[in-house]
């Protein structure tokens, strides 16, 4: 079955062409008659609009990126990024955009940043991006630009949405020393990235205020692999009675090497992540964790660009909360 024309709903509406292409642009110059007759004509024949003409009316693509400088690996792998893409396309369910996923740790030959450049897209959402990325700071000359978190060079006008991380890992850190734990360790995210510098950050100044400080600080990459091997190099330095993981997936790891270890969690070692990922409630035991509310972040980043977009003006920096979520492994 054909797909109806613009020509066929204008004729079954009694309307002209020129009149039902207000309609479907929005527009407000027509009468309440014309408006029903066109909707009317647009139910009966089943009409969907033909994208690639609108865009080229228009000059939009109607499509929004997704820029993620990460290998595919960790994308895939990571929960957090199911959560923040859930929330994006939860936002632009009601819209008339469609989301375009690029993921790359980099740009070799200028491939993603050509594309955006060359008109791919009317907007991007950024999120997870470390100091050596400055690709992205090409894409945000050219298209209007969101942030999932603190943008790492920030610039006049940047717009992004974050939690409060130092608040995060200092509450984090807080719970393990009101539980009596002082011999603390942390695995902190890649200190290429804001948000573990801020984690780190707030662990530090929990523990200063205690009057403790830290066993050790041991860099991960966010992986499960990454929190096993940072575990076994806490060990070696002795066993801290509590660890603090910057993310779910680095605090499984941990999880898995103390357990090789012979150690009991939380009897010998306690162990915190932080995300609140699906991750949290499936290890043995259940982690205690801080709750970032990751489908929230990218659901706001994608209000803020559809406001952007539809030249409107948000908040320029939109700060989340955070929750503690006291399981087992404390």
């Amino acid at each position: 079955m054909s797909r109806a024309t613009i020509e066929e709903v204008a004729t079954a509406a009694g309307v002209s062409r020129s009149t039902e292409s207000r309609v479907l642009n929005g527009s407000t110059a027509v009468s309440p008659e014309a408006l029903d007759a066109v909707r009317d004509a647009i139910a009966r024949l089943n009409y969907v609009p033909n994208r690639a003409a609108r865009s080229l009316a228009s000059r939009q693509t109607y499509a929004i990126a997704l820029i993620v400088p990460e290998d595919t690996t960790r994308f895939f792998g990571d929960p957090f990024f199911a959560s923040i893409v859930a929330g994006i396309t939860g936002a632009l369910g009601g819209s008339d955009y469609l989301l375009n996923v690029l993921v790359a740790s980099d740009d070799p030959g200028n491939k993603m940043t050509s594309f955006v450049r060359n008109g791919g897209v009317d907007g991007a959402l950024i999120v997870s991006h470390h100091a050596s990325d400055a690709f992205i700071e090409q894409i945000a000359d050219v298209v209007p630009v969101v942030y999932g978190g603190r943008p790492v060079r920030p610039r006049a006008g940047d717009y992004y949405v974050d939690v409060d991380n130092v608040a995060g890992a200092r509450a984090a850190t807080e719970h393990l020393i009101a539980s009596g734990y002082t011999r603390i360790a942390t695995i902190s995210g890649p200190l290429t990235m804001l948000p573990s510098l801020d984690r780190s950050q707030g662990f530090r100044d929990a523990l200063r205020a205690a009057g403790l400080t830290p066993f050790t600080e041991v860099e991960g990459d966010y992986t499960e692999e990454s929190g096993a091997e940072a575990a076994a190099q806490i060990l070696k330095l002795g066993t801290p009675d509590a660890i603090f993981a910057a993310s779910d997936l680095m605090a499984r790891g941990a999880l898995r090497t103390l357990r090789a270890a012979g150690l009991d969690v939380p009897g010998d070692v306690a162990v915190m992540g932080f995300d609140d990922t699906a991750v949290a409630a499936s290890t043995d035991p259940a982690l205690t964790t801080m709750r970032q509310p990751m489908y929230l972040q990218g659901e706001t980043m994608a209000n803020v660009l559809l406001s952007r977009l539809a030249g409107g003006s948000p908040e320029h920096v939109t700060i989340l909360p955070t929750e503690l979520v006291v399981r087992a492994s404390v």
